[in-house]
């Protein structure tokens, strides 16, 4: 019995269905049905494109109108639809491109060939080298002049582009590259310039280059990460239908190879995964909770997926269902690590509840019997007592007066002596007296106690029911909750996989290092650089805010943002200064009715107004409603809607996570004070800005 052919959609396929009009995208998904079917189906007409450079690529007739361009090797049983478009731009597509199998990596490319230069050509000249009669006598140098052949190629660039690669003399040359290039090979090329070595871009990418390769052998190249990034091979009908409907959700269907490798596979220990606004990172954690859960998950057990904010595990959770079969989400628990403590101390009948705003009657009362307590001799600024029990005592798990003699304080400024501190003392421990005797319980302090009932319990009785534990917004997370978070897995392959972003914190009081809480991620540490969501020019506006401020790659280290680089390009922000909140107000309703006029069918598009403060956002909701537009409000209980003619309102903190096609940020200009006054402002509009996709605008009042 013969095997079933492969079957294989392109992600420019998707991306170009996308585009076609509703009655023609339906017209291809039944050929496309059928075409999955049975590519060798007699009812299919195959026909030869005299001009392409692949005889390999096919044309087949959809209707009279539409053609689609399929990948037909003369051997195997391998079909690829590639494209579809108009009888002529289908075919003037075909012409300019080429299916080819990498000889280093095995990965199966789309070559676009057209103007390429071969490295034997001498007519061909990079314009950087032209000579002027000003220009010096010596020319640039070249940027990979000590590169051979191969090593281009293991980087994932095509053989018909090692000459042009070569000629490369400016990462702006690089740049206007990139959409002719395999992502892999762009990325490695880009990261190179940026100072990283060769041995560093493909042990990062756990690339095997030691191999054979067959290049005929289309089946096995389908197999690869690199040919995954760009390629879905289709099981079934089912499949077909589930990839088709939803075209525009490529991240459910295509990881770039760095992704591909990190959400897949076993880890012999805990992984940190760093990466950028819009680099994929919380797609990445969905895909290996996935991958996790079909793989590596059996009997009661489920993998567990937390983050910070209730917002941000809803979200996660409504995405995950789209990416996986009900079978597999029923092995998957989301739920925000705040939620989970609430969960495990009712099941085990401890009835304090937890303080989540220090303003509140019981909390309030408890912190004012403390400071009654303070010593008056003492003399200390009004608010240090409230900052110290944050920064120190609670996010370090200070609990008597002999570890309070001894802790560190890095960051405090004030120095304290051992008399000061056990005069100190007795405030910290009355508030936490105070607390108990009204049931209450400082949420670091949740953390830390449920994490000793963990340790304290027998192997066999601490045992919690997951395979695995995700964490989304690790920079979010303090010293207690990392700790609690090592404490609920046992130590071993698979255990906790952290994403995160030093770039976004927005909670300083919640910074952590990973080696310090117990989670060893030496040599399983890697980072994601491409932007898949922002624009270059939004990333870079939003970049320039943090000059100045110190980013830690949450593990003691510095992160940096040289090597980030966005794929898509567009406008840069408009920065505006308003005269007031109602001058604000103005200028943001006169911006979304210019967008909406720029949309052909009206729509808004999905469009977020994101402000410094829960006041100032429902007052812009209040006056967009009163001049006629639908609105949403993002809130604790109320997500992102999917009416993409409805306008979003947020807070900075609440918008995170989420992405728009286009923000409007309000926010006072001392948010953009000096760096080192403004850190948290700064990296709170820095997550505003990037959740644009396509434009983003910056209101200063």
């Amino acid at each position: 019995m013969s095997l079933k052919p492969k079957v294989a959609l392109s992600q420019d396929f998707l991306f170009q269905l996308a585009k076609l009009p509703s009655n023609a995208q339906s017209k291809v998904l039944k050929w496309a049905v059928k075409f999955q079917a049975d590519p060798k189906s007699p009812g299919i007409n195959y026909e030869k494109i005299n001009a392409t450079r692949d005889p390999n690529l096919k044309s087949v007739r959809i209707d009279l109108d539409w053609r689609g361009i399929v990948f037909k090797p003369d051997s195997g049983d391998v079909y690829v639809l590639l494209h579809v478009d108009h009888h002529d731009p289908a075919y003037r597509w075909a012409e300019r491109r080429k299916i080819a199998i990498n000889p280093v990596t095995g990965a199966m490319q789309i070559v676009f060939v057209e103007e390429v230069a071969s490295p034997l050509q001498t007519d061909v000249i990079p314009v950087a080298a032209v000579a002027s009669p000003d220009a010096p006598a010596t020319p640039s140098p070249l940027l990979f002049a000590g590169l051979s052949d191969r090593e281009l190629m293991s980087l994932g660039v095509p053989q018909d582009w090692i000459g042009r690669i070569q000629a490369v003399q400016t990462e702006d040359e690089l740049d206007e590259l990139q959409a002719s290039l395999p992502v892999e090979a762009y990325e490695g090329l880009f990261l190179l310039a940026a100072g990283e070595t060769l041995d560093q871009v493909l042990t990062s990418r756990e690339t095997r280059i030691d191999r054979s390769i067959d290049t005929e052998d289309f089946a096995t190249a389908l197999a690869t990460a690199e040919s995954q990034s760009r390629f879905v091979v289709v099981e079934d009908d089912e499949a077909m239908l589930a990839i088709m409907n939803a075209p525009l959700a490529q991240w459910r269907v295509f990881l770039h190879p760095t992704q591909h490798k990190l959400a897949t596979g076993d880890r012999s220990g805990p992984v940190r995964v760093l990466g950028g606004a819009g680099t994929g990172k919380t797609v990445v954690a969905m895909h290996r909770a996935k991958w996790l859960a079909d793989n590596r998950t059996s009997g009661v057990q489920k993998v567990l997926f937390t983050t910070f904010t209730k917002n941000l595990a809803t979200d996660i959770e409504d995405n995950l269902k789209t990416l996986c079969s009900p079978k597999t989400m029923a092995k998957i628990e989301v739920r925000n690590l705040d939620a989970w403590v609430h969960g495990y101390m009712r099941s085990r009948k401890l009835e304090h509840k937890i303080v989540y705003d220090r303003s509140k009657d019981g909390p309030l009362q408890a912190w004012q019997a403390a400071m009654a307590t303070k010593d008056s001799s003492i003399d200390l600024p009004a608010n240090f007592y409230e900052i110290e029990l944050e920064q120190v005592v609670l996010a370090q798990g200070v609990t008597s007066r002999d570890e309070y003699r001894s802790v560190r304080r890095t960051g405090r400024g004030v120095v304290l002596s051992r008399a000061k501190r056990d005069a100190i003392w007795p405030v910290f421990e009355e508030y936490r007296g105070q607390l108990t005797s009204r049931k209450l319980k400082e949420v670091d302090d949740a953390y830390r106690e449920i994490a000793s009932l963990l340790e304290q319990e027998s192997e066999s009785a601490k045992l919690l029911p997951y395979s695995s534990i995700l964490i989304d917004e690790t920079q979010d997370f303090g010293p207690q909750a990392l700790k609690l978070l090592r404490a609920m897995m046992p130590h071993g392959s698979n255990d906790l996989f952290f994403v995160g972003d030093g770039h976004q914190r927005i909670y300083t009081r919640n910074r952590a290092a990973m080696s310090k809480c117990g989670i060893d991620i030496r040599g399983r540490s890697r980072k994601l650089y491409l932007n898949y969501r922002t624009t270059d020019e939004i990333r870079r506006a939003a970049v320039a805010l943090l000059e100045g401020c110190e980013v830690d790659d949450l593990d003691d280290g510095h992160d940096e943002t040289r090597r980030y680089k966005s794929l898509s390009h567009g406008r840069a922000p408009l920065v505006i200064d308003a005269n007031g909140m109602e001058q604000a107000i103005e200028l943001a309703i006169v911006h979304v009715k210019k967008w909406r006029e720029e949309n052909v069918d009206g729509q808004i598009n999905s469009t977020c107004v994101i402000a410094s403060s829960q006041a100032v956002r429902d007052s812009l909701a209040k006056q967009f409603s009163a001049a006629g537009y639908v609105t949403s409000v993002i809130d604790a209980n109320q997500n992102a809607t999917a009416d993409v003619n409805a306008i979003s309102f947020a807070t900075m903190h609440r918008a995170k996570g989420l992405e728009f096609d286009r923000v409007i940020v309000v926010t006072p200009s001392s948010y953009l004070g000096l760096p080192q006054d403004t850190e948290s402002q700064r990296k709170l509009i820095y997550v505003a800005l990037t959740r644009a996709k396509r434009e983003a605008i910056l209101v200063k009042i």
